[in-house]
């Protein structure tokens, strides 16, 4: 059965907020100097898996221990959380945006090729668009970036891509995700071992980590992995090109950043040329164009 288009648009909204607001997060909880790069990972990590035992359990009054999620999995969560987290000390928000979901794409579409896989027209042209969008917003301002900011805002954006490539076709979203956070807590407990000397906290801090975890990773992947059952490859690849123009706007009411033309420009490029890539495939599959 074809999953509901209004359906899988609503829960890929929501998810691509969940990843913008991540980024949020994380610039005001890093950039506030409230909390170190490895208590926010270990506290987004462990918050989000805890909330999705709790909802897991309410919901099916059992966790089973049936193996859904992955190591494999948990390994790509972990390493993405920690690249994020640790490259956002000295990258500015807009190069580390860039660089990330550049990255991602690639993975994605590299991927997507090496399996055989061909996009239509209408996707490439409109990754072009909405990819032009998004270095037209951060390349007048990008400065030289950190080497080891921007090499591990890469593996980052790896680590994502090929998170997002095991989500596809999981049966149970919900336990499969709890269980690749409970996989990673481990995994993220000896990067906090390594760096607990450098540790420090603050209630604000712990605040921004709790809502990370809680409810933008964790609930917000679950829903990601549903919205992943009606999504291809490629479109799972655009939609997210959107997540750096979300992030920007939060940024303007949270962390009281101005609105420009160069953001609304980059925005409508972005927009349309993301619209146009998951509208063109199924337009021109139908014959519209042939018919009219």
């Amino acid at each position: 059965m074809t999953p509901n288009t209004g359906r899988i648009a609503l829960f890929t909204t929501f998810a691509l907020i969940a990843f913008a607001a991540n980024s949020v997060l994380n610039r005001l909880a890093l950039g506030g100097n409230t909390i170190d790069a490895g208590s926010y990972i270990g506290i987004r990590l462990v918050s989000g898996a805890l909330t999705l035992w709790l909802i897991n359990a309410l919901s099916k009054q059992h966790f089973s221990l049936i193996l859904r999620g992955s190591p494999f999995s948990a390994l790509y969560l972990c390493l993405y959380g920690v690249a994020f987290s640790y490259a956002y000390r000295s990258l500015s928000s807009g190069t580390g945006a860039f660089i990330l979901f550049g990255t991602v794409q690639t993975t994605l579409l590299t991927t997507l090729l090496v399996r055989g896989e061909r996009p239509h027209v209408s996707e490439w042209l409109g990754l072009i668009l909405a990819f032009s969008g998004l270095v037209y917003l951060v390349f007048p301002g990008l400065s030289a970036p950190d080497p080891l900011g921007a090499a591990l805002m890469v593996i980052a954006g790896i680590a994502w891509g090929f998170y997002t490539l095991r989500g596809k076709g999981v049966k149970d979203p919900l336990e499969t995700t709890a269980q690749n956070f409970l996989f990673s807590v481990p995994m993220v407990l000896v990067v906090i071992f390594f760096t607990y000397s450098k540790a420090h906290v603050s209630t604000e801090g712990v605040s921004y980590a709790l809502l990370s975890g809680a409810i933008a990773s964790g609930i917000g992947y679950v829903i990601w992995y549903e919205a992943l059952k009606g999504l291809t490859t490629t479109q799972a690849a655009l939609v997210q090109l959107s997540v750096p123009i979300i992030a920007a706007l939060g940024g303007v009411f949270f962390l009281s950043e101005n609105i420009t033309n160069r953001l609304i420009i980059a925005g409508v490029l972005i927009v349309s040329g993301v619209s146009g890539a998951l509208l063109g495939k199924q337009y021109f599959h139908k014959g519209k164009l042939c018919n009219t």
